[in-house]
């Protein structure tokens, strides 16, 4: 079998080509490198099956045979990544999707939509289940993303429903792991990064809003079960970890595991749009994958300090 990655230097997405690989398919990822990061892929350039194509999903795609997968992760996913880059942001959700999913069409293929739980906006319901239509700001600030990945979910299932095109949305709850980047603003690259620094950890606020995160090699199998297993064809389906935390309680736990002594302050400034409390339903995936996350916080969190570590140069702790 051969997978298209939309997205493929990126964050999740270099996972996923690692993963596709060790299952033995073979894999082509499309990148322009405007958010995503070749050292991603170092481990996989030259492997057997992979190929790495620097292109834009907006315009008109490369030729490539014998398509039995496409996964579409390519947008800008951090506040200041798509706030940098808005326009790219909303083409690539917009134009990007229309153009992966005629390749679908064209050869029959699976077509997976990475959407992200940015689509409830500020939710009124709690936790999220995919029935819930969400609570979306339709022109503030953060709209390029969360609108269009919403306008994203809408042409796969017009595909899915007029042209039988074999769709499935995935919204993505917070994920955090190696190959963040370090600079991408959220809570939990912010929060190491600062604290590998032995910076001031910053907590907006008092910390009392919470968040859910799912470790990425957990997102990993959850996007591999909606893509392969069956019954997935035409759903919606919440992949994110329940065990809901506070920002505050994050932020010591890796002032803990850094061992820097860095300090935790907080400041006043909300973040623009920036919801009070997030928690994905899982009884859907749960169901119909049979999948529910494995790794818990703590460990998730040293394997990604550890990560970052390495990434910054930054020294281990005597006796660390």
């Amino acid at each position: 079998m051969r997978a298209v990655v939309a997205g493929g230097a990126g964050f999740i997405g270099s996972h996923l080509c690692a993963r596709l690989l060790a299952d033995g398919l073979e894999v082509v990822a499309l990148d322009n490198l405007l958010t995503g990061d070749r050292r991603n892929l170092v481990a996989l350039q030259g492997r057997a099956g992979f190929t790495l194509i620097e292109t834009d999903i907006t315009r008109p795609l490369p030729d490539i045979d014998n398509v039995d997968l496409v996964f579409h992760l390519a947008s800008p996913a951090s506040p200041p990544g798509y706030m940098r880059y808005p326009i790219e942001t909303a083409l690539a959700n917009s134009q990007g999707s229309h153009r992966l999913l005629e390749l679908a069409e064209r050869h029959r293929a699976r077509y997976l939509m990475a959407s992200t739980s940015e689509a409830y906006g500020d939710p009124l319901e709690h936790p999220q289940r995919e029935s819930y239509w969400g609570n979306v700001d339709p022109v503030g600030e953060r709209a390029c993303y969360d609108e269009s990945k919403r306008y994203a979910e809408m042409i796969a299932m017009v595909y899915h429903h007029t042209r039988d095109v074999d769709t499935r949305v995935v919204r993505i709850f917070n994920t955090y792991g190696p190959h963040s980047d370090p600079e991408d603003g959220r809570i939990i690259p912010q929060f190491v990064s600062q604290a590998l620094r032995a910076e001031p950890i910053t907590v907006h606020g008092d910390g009392s809003q919470t968040r859910s995160f799912c470790f990425v090699s957990d997102l990993i199998e959850g996007l591999m079960r909606a893509m392969l297993r069956g019954r997935t064809r035409g759903q919606v389906i919440n992949l994110g970890n329940p065990d809901e935390r506070s920002v505050l309680e994050i932020a010591r736990i890796i002032a803990r595991i850094a061992d820097t002594g860095a300090p935790i302050i907080h400041v006043d400034q909300a973040r623009v749009g920036d919801p009070r409390r997030r928690c994905p339903d899982i009884g859907r995936a749960t169901a119909l994958l049979e999948w529910e996350p494995r790794v818990g916080l703590e460990v998730g969190l040293r394997h990604t300090v550890d990560w970052f570590r390495e990434r910054l140069a930054v020294p281990a702790p005597i006796g660390g």
